[in-house]
């Protein structure tokens, strides 16, 4: 059990840090993200609600308790990050370019997978 609480912890760590980054910087757009989002043909305002998102994913994924929450939470992440990895590939870009997205992907089943049970939502009625 300990081992999963440290993978649990080591992977959400690396997604709030990832989320909350890539968030502040899309809602602010701010750190080059209008160039990117403008390449694979996205209008700017995607970054606000984007980033936005992300930021009050983050603060969900981070709480205690709210476990039906955490899995819309975990759903967005996912959403977004393998829209985000899809989009750089269908317009050509190099695998590089959707690397970031697909690590932040892999982060995010990880977390999920490994997240307590008390992080789980056990019944609708969570």
């Amino acid at each position: 059990m300990k081992r999963n609480a440290v993978i649990y912890w080591v992977t959400t760590i690396f997604l709030s840090i990832g989320m909350l980054a890539g968030g502040i910087q899309q809602a602010f757009q701010i750190g080059g993200y209008n160039e990117i989002v403008t390449k694979l043909g996205y209008p700017l305002y995607l970054l606000t609600i984007l980033g936005v998102w992300k930021i009050l994913g983050v603060i969900v994924i981070l709480l205690p308790k709210l476990p039906l929450v955490k899995e819309w939470a975990y759903a967005g992440f996912f959403f977004a990050m393998s829209g985000a990895a899809i989009s750089h590939l269908l317009v050509e870009q190099p695998f590089t370019e959707a690397l970031p997205s697909m690590i932040l992907l892999m982060v995010t089943v990880l977390s999920w997978i490994f997240r307590p049970a008390d992080r789980k939502l056990t019944s609708i009625n969570s």
